[in-house]
């Protein structure tokens, strides 16, 4: 039984298809008998008459996906091959951290991500088994030098220093890496808000605390799920500026 909040998608690959609604009540329908009964909310539905083999082109889905982030909604399709072939694409998805589920396979959601997800596990396990590799060959060639020859290619930049104590370096690395992901994740966030704010704004709010109540109004929670605030629409401003 469907609970909480959703976005529809819904797709067609021609322009007449879009014009006279061939394929869309189909899907509408789909959509509809997922989401009977239950807790939730449909919080909008966008159309797509595009090509399933043109993944780079979905302005609808990506303005689907932004609602799917402002509300932490689930984005729902009628069928999975309505959102995409490739499963680049579908990874894609899962990185962008929004949740999405077909009414003709609801387990899909977690069956396919999940294995597309191993899949990229097993890949990077063989790209680092490989790196593995090609270093033990450099230490094994290294150890059969003499410390002048070692010295020598060093100086003429034909050889890298291995091994050491590098968890200071490593540790700053991450931290700053951190700090860069979660400033991204924050800019990203108020690019998806300018939108709305600017029509808030538009419809005479003035003050932050009129912006924040606007977006209250449009059951837009903040990144943590909560209300918004004054100092909170300031921050996101500072971010999107």
């Amino acid at each position: 039984m469907a609970a909480g909040k959703f976005v529809s998608y819904l797709r067609v690959s021609t322009k007449r298809q879009g014009d006279s609604g061939l394929g869309l009540e189909a899907q509408r329908m789909a959509v509809s008998d997922f989401l009977n009964g239950g807790q939730w909310e449909l919080i909008g539905e966008r159309v797509e008459v595009e090509s399933g083999k043109s993944d780079a082109n979905r302005p609808e889905l990506e303005r689907a996906l932004k609602l799917c982030r402002l509300h932490g909604a689930t984005l729902v399709i009628a069928k999975l091959d309505r959102l995409s072939r490739d499963a680049h694409f579908l990874l894609g998805l899962q990185k962008a951290g929004v949740r999405f589920v077909a009414a003709d396979m609801p387990e899909a959601n977690e069956m396919i991500v999940g294995i597309m997800a191993v899949v990229a596990q097993a890949e990077r396990k063989m790209i680092s088994a490989r790196t593995k590799a090609a270093l033990a060959q450099k230490r094994a060639f290294y150890a059969q030098l003499t410390p002048e020859d070692r010295a020598r290619l060093l100086a003429d930049g034909k050889a890298v220093q291995l091994g050491g104590d590098r968890g200071a370096v490593l540790t700053d690395t991450i931290r700053a890496k951190g700090v860069s992901v979660r400033q991204e994740r924050s800019k990203a966030r108020a690019n998806d808000l300018a939108a709305d704010i600017s029509e808030i704004r538009a419809s005479g709010a003035v003050s932050l605390r009129e912006i924040a109540a606007g977006l209250n109004a449009r059951g837009i929670p903040t990144a943590r799920g909560g209300t918004w605030s004054a100092v909170q629409v300031k921050r996101v401003l500072q971010q999107a500026a």
